[in-house]
């Protein structure tokens, strides 16, 4: 199943929907910038991509993963995918995406790291705080960051701590950077709640994902009140009608059990989870979770994608026919590239901002994007889903910048 067509197929129906021409479809489909290269690590190659997405905005702006799965369709899509949510977010860059393709569960740490500085070997040319700025992502974490950066900064004989986002504290990062993807997710949760939800009472929440983002979901969700009935994380879920311990759960995970080995519920398989009677479905695992062959099953009266892509294109058609309003990936993750863009204005400037400050300006953020999602749909009266009423936001912008330099 190719992530990129879906995203093709999502763009064809904004081109209708707005009547954008061809000559301006072609200047946000095609990549600005596309580099592959295979790492060798002591005879083993690692198939590694750095693309970039659009720069009317601003420079290249995106994670990089490290997962056996990892493609080039994929890392396509997920640039195509930050260029949007940049966009919509209303911060100053264009789109990027990294990855190397190796299972980082199975590598000693001594190759993570030279996994991550040959990364920079080969690609330090084309990235800078001016051209293309990286951040952790799927296995990917401030440790290998800091590699990064070092091995950046060897490379051009200076400090650019603006290089790169998700560092520690002590090398330029953000304390908030840890939680803001679900800070963010969690702030739209609660506006499509109000929504969707209204005054329903006792309020039931599923996710799945247990990783990062998904945990501290799971536990400020839990912390507000609401009754989380299952969570799930790689290997399987637990279910328990009457609410879970999250944090009992929390402290079992931490502890590097796997959550459908909990015994405060009923072990599920993610695909059962996928299909709980809920209110709420956070998806914040991996791409293609909802499909068409699942999509009609889905019981949830509400979606909300902290993951990339979790729903197919095919997918998102069943769920709006059938009146489930999804939350998109494009709005309501993005809270880390928000703080991300924090960390990076720290970097440049030198100037260091208060944490409460910017927690409040992530708040403020985040809520202004959701309205002004919300506020198109409901104009619209259900001729347009959220995720089309934030794509045309996010492309709209795109284009104005492209027609401001003369481009197209």
């Amino acid at each position: 199943m190719s992530i990129f067509n879906d995203n093709l197929n999502r763009l064809k129906e904004i081109q209708v929907l707005e009547n954008i021409s061809e000559g301006d479809m072609k200047a946000l489909l095609e990549p600005v910038q596309e580099n592959y290269t295979e790492l060798d690590i002591n005879g083993q190659k690692y198939p590694a991509w750095r693309i970039v997405y659009n720069r009317a905005i601003g420079p290249g702006k995106g994670g990089i993963r490290f997962h056996p799965d990892v493609s080039e369709d994929e890392v396509k899509s997920l640039a195509f995918w930050m260029a949007l949510k940049n966009s919509l977010a209303d911060i100053p860059y264009g789109g990027a995406k990294g990855g190397v393709k190796f299972n980082p569960k199975t590598t000693s740490q001594a190759d993570l790291e030279l996994i991550s500085r040959q990364y920079i070997d080969y690609f330090y040319p084309y990235l800078g705080q001016d051209k293309d700025i990286p951040a952790p992502d799927v296995y990917t974490n401030g440790q290998i960051m800091s590699w990064m950066l070092d091995e950046f900064e060897k490379k051009i004989g200076q400090h650019e701590p603006g290089m790169i986002t998700g560092k520690p504290v002590e090398l330029g990062g953000i304390a908030m950077r840890g939680d803001a993807t679900a800070q963010g997710g969690y702030l739209v949760t609660k506006e499509a709640i109000t929504k969707f939800l209204g005054d329903a009472q006792d309020i039931k929440i599923v996710i799945q994902g247990f990783g990062n983002a998904g945990l501290f979901m799971t536990e400020k969700l839990a912390n507000d009140g609401y009754k989380i009935i299952a969570v799930s994380d790689s290997k399987g879920g637990i279910f328990n009608a009457a609410g879970l311990n999250i944090s009992e759960l929390v402290i079992w995970k931490n502890q590097g059990q796997t959550v459908g080995d909990y015994v405060g519920g009923q072990k599920i398989t993610n695909a059962e989870l996928l299909e709980l009677d809920t209110d709420i479905l956070v998806l914040a695992a991996l791409e293609n979770q909802i499909t068409k062959d699942n999509a009609a099953n889905i019981k949830a009266r509400c979606l909300v994608e902290l993951a990339n892509g979790p729903i197919s294109y095919e997918a998102d058609a069943i769920l709006a026919q059938n009146k489930k309003p999804v939350v998109p990936d494009i709005l309501a993750n993005s809270g880390g590239v928000i703080v991300s863009y924090f960390e990076w204005a720290q970097n440049r400037t030198g100037q260091i901002l208060d944490e409460e400050y910017l927690r409040n300006l992530l708040e403020k953020k985040m809520k202004t994007n959701w309205q002004r999602v919300y506020d198109q749909y409901i104009a619209k009266q259900g001729a347009i889903t959220l995720r089309q009423s934030a794509y045309i936001l996010a492309v709209k912008r795109i284009l104005a910048a492209e027609k401001w330099r003369g481009r197209i």
